[in-house]
């Protein structure tokens, strides 16, 4: 029986290759994560991620899940805004970036009102029904199959819940030169100095490439179940916020 493939960047391995090797690339760059993020960006990436909170809605009280949350970015934020009342939980499938996003909370003082859960996005460890909000910061795109990350992220949300999805897409046209020269030729270059990982941040480079587009990942999310789907473009498309409901 032939195994399903998918697409690792753009190469092509078996399906239940492709969570082994993601597990790779983020142990690989967990403590230059952060550093990395900045220096690509030049720091914007706290703005888009500023943004997609906006959008959130999260209140005094509420449980939030932020899912591949990775070094705790978001759910810094969202710990204080929920409140000592309230719940976040971190969670990430993969240990060492987990580790990093314990280790920060705790040096922010943030401790009572987040738990840690290290799960798989296909297959959440929690109930039907538990959470106000889900927010997905750029991890998405690294799921193999990201249909079912969207059907359990329905199921664990409450009635009246919505989902925040923060990732790369597909830019302007008049944007795509510089990007693509930036994206193939400068990140892996600033990967090999500062993270000592040209392979990894190549590899980044084509699993955006290979994301779903704007339009198509709206459609993935009603087809999940999601209702009054929408998107907004940031930095010209480089980026965007997908937002959708739980009626």
């Amino acid at each position: 029986m032939t195994k399903k493939t998918t697409h690792f960047g753009y190469k092509q391995v078996p399906e239940d290759e492709k969570v082994h090797k993601v597990a790779e690339v983020f142990h690989s760059v967990a403590d230059k994560y952060d550093v990395m993020n900045d220096l690509m960006s030049l720091g914007v990436h706290r703005l888009w991620k500023r943004y997609a909170l906006s959008l959130s809605g999260a209140k005094k009280g509420q449980r939030i899940l932020d899912l591949a949350g990775g070094t705790g970015d978001l759910a810094l934020r969202l710990a204080r805004m929920v409140g000592t009342q309230g719940e976040v939980v971190l969670s990430d499938i993969n240990a060492s970036m987990l580790c990093c996003g314990r280790e920060r909370l705790v040096d922010e003082g943030i401790a009572g009102n987040v738990r840690y859960v290290q799960a798989d996005a296909e297959s959440l460890p929690f109930a039907d029904d538990y959470f106000d909000c889900v927010t997905m910061a750029f991890g998405l795109r690294n799921v193999t199959r990201k249909e079912n990350a969207l059907q359990a992220i329905q199921r664990v949300l409450k009635p009246g819940g919505r989902v925040l999805v923060l990732e790369f897409s597909k830019p302007h046209d008049w944007l795509k030169p510089a990007y693509d020269l930036y994206s193939f030729n400068l990140l892996p270059l600033m990967g090999k100095v500062v993270a000592r990982d040209a392979d990894s941040y190549r590899y980044l480079a084509e699993s955006i490439r290979m994301h779903p587009d704007q339009e198509t990942l709206k459609d993935m999310m009603q087809n999940a179940g999601f209702e009054r789907c929408e998107y907004y473009n940031l930095s010209g498309g480089i980026v965007a916020v997908h937002r959708g409901f739980k009626l």
